[in-house]
């Protein structure tokens, strides 16, 4: 049976398990993934005449402006055709958002919902072993020796950005940053759905069965 493509956004705060929810619903799914620091990075890597605008801003630790993350994301959707995709970490602001609308119409934006006690607990025993990425938590990932890595043996250690106060404050940012694009996406009922939870394996069967029902309901308008 066809099915309808599903245009998604991913919403959720920093460290909230979104980035293992995209990799599901991609790997699950078949969904493009489509993010826009990626393909930045690739242009950058490529010295594209896009990657080469958004190099300087990145080397001075500048937010690229939104006119080139439109850009890019205007060039890659193009690309996309009928696939489902996944949007993760775009839009950002409002600004964008209304940008994306002009491009494609979305079909839903998933909304995770974890409280930030409970990220704060969650990243306040997140340990790195920097070389393989691989990573570990004192309260439910235990590596098999405190402080080191499984396989290398190698001192794990503390990302920057997982200290607690730089995540409180990342917090912060992020629900200043994303409540005026819940609002706009509010216009719209029904394309919002949020899923609250304290870990990723309570909320990932509610998003299984919400992608499932709605590739289902876009099935059925189909032949309608």
């Amino acid at each position: 049976m066809f099915k309808k493509a599903v245009r998604a956004v991913i919403l959720g705060p920093p460290a909230s398990g979104k980035g293992t929810i995209s990799k599901r619903i991609v790997e699950k799914f078949d969904f493009v993934h489509i993010s826009p620091g990626d393909i930045l990075r690739s242009n950058i890597e490529k010295q594209t005449k896009l990657g080469k605008k958004a190099e300087t801003y990145v080397n001075q630790g500048k937010l690229v402006p939104n006119e080139l993350i439109i850009k890019c994301m205007t060039d890659h959707l193009k690309e996309v055709k009928n696939k489902s995709f996944l949007l993760d970490g775009f839009p950002r602001n409002v600004t964008q958002a209304k940008s994306l609308s002009t491009i494609q119409k979305i079909n839903a934006v998933i909304n995770l919902n974890v409280p930030h006690e409970v990220i704060i607990e969650r990243i306040e025993g997140r340990w790195i072993h920097l070389k393989s990425g691989r990573v570990y938590n004192t309260g439910f990932n235990k590596p098999k020796i405190l402080g080191k890595d499984d396989i290398t043996g190698d001192d794990l250690v503390k990302r920057n950005d997982d200290k607690v106060d730089i995540l409180a404050e990342r917090l912060k940012i992020y629900d200043a940053m994303i409540m005026p694009v819940l609002e706009y996406y509010q216009q719209s009922p029904g394309l919002i759905t949020t899923f609250k939870g304290s870990t990723t394996n309570e909320i990932w069967p509610k998003v299984e069965k919400f992608i499932i029902d709605l590739q289902n309901s876009l099935a059925e308008g189909e032949k309608i």
